[in-house]
């Protein structure tokens, strides 16, 4: 199973590879980028909040 974390690097590794991507494959990665970065934030504060449970 991919974890979160790979699964940001993927995204940034495919936008770096800017060419290989259609405008339109490009945008749906940086969705997808947005996506997993707010839920990565997102766990980052349920994280802090609990204490570290």
């Amino acid at each position: 199973m991919i974890t979160l974390y790979d699964h940001i690097q993927q995204l940034r590794a495919e936008l770096a590879c800017c060419y290989l991507a259609s405008p339109t494959e490009r945008a749906a990665i940086k969705a997808d980028l947005e996506q997993a970065l707010a839920r990565r934030a997102e766990l980052d504060r349920q994280y802090t909040a609990g204490g570290g449970d």
